[in-house]
């Protein structure tokens, strides 16, 4: 049926790069504590940075990206994969800078001449602002409901061959 399986941290609108990542730094390594796992698959969806056509949270990529180096930082081979994303040009800039990231490479904020350059103004830079979008999602709510994940992964068999004790 599927409970207990995956984790779901049901967030409101316009999140910030500070709230999201207290809650997705404790978490992820509280689900790599109870896994232990040998590779992490990451997808990195672009839905949640600031002004995408679908998506109502309010990251930058520099935020997005700390979360990316924070998985990164557990030296586990990482497959890292797109997905979402409704602004072409912001999906662009952040698989290229989340890319940078994965490779160690310092990549600068203005863009260099290309052929697609007209569809990065009118700053032609390659971070996005966040907007200013109100974080629906106030501290006592998030800490509920983070506290709430991490219990709930107790419920979930841990890895394998690991004795789980309390």
């Amino acid at each position: 049926n599927g409970k207990h399986y995956s984790i779901n941290f049901p967030l409101r609108d316009g999140i910030d790069d500070e709230s999201y990542q207290n809650i997705f730094m404790p978490i992820i390594d509280k689900v790599m504590e109870w896994y232990r796992p040998g590779a992490v698959v990451l997808q990195c969806g672009a839905d949640s940075l600031s002004g995408d056509r679908l998506g109502y949270f309010n990251l930058s990529l520099k935020g997005h990206g700390r979360c990316v180096e924070f998985v990164k930082s557990f030296n586990l081979p990482l497959l890292v994969l797109g997905g979402g994303g409704y602004t072409i040009r912001n999906v662009a800039r952040c698989w290229a800078y989340e890319t940078s990231l994965l490779l160690g490479t310092d990549i600068g904020d203005k863009l260099p001449f290309n052929d697609y350059l007209e569809y990065y103004g009118p700053d032609y830079r390659l971070h996005i602002q966040p907007s200013n979008m109100e974080n629906l999602n106030d501290v006592k709510y998030l800490e509920k409901v983070k506290i709430k994940l991490i219990d709930g992964l107790r419920n979930i068999e841990g890895a394998p061959g690991v004795e789980m004790g309390e």
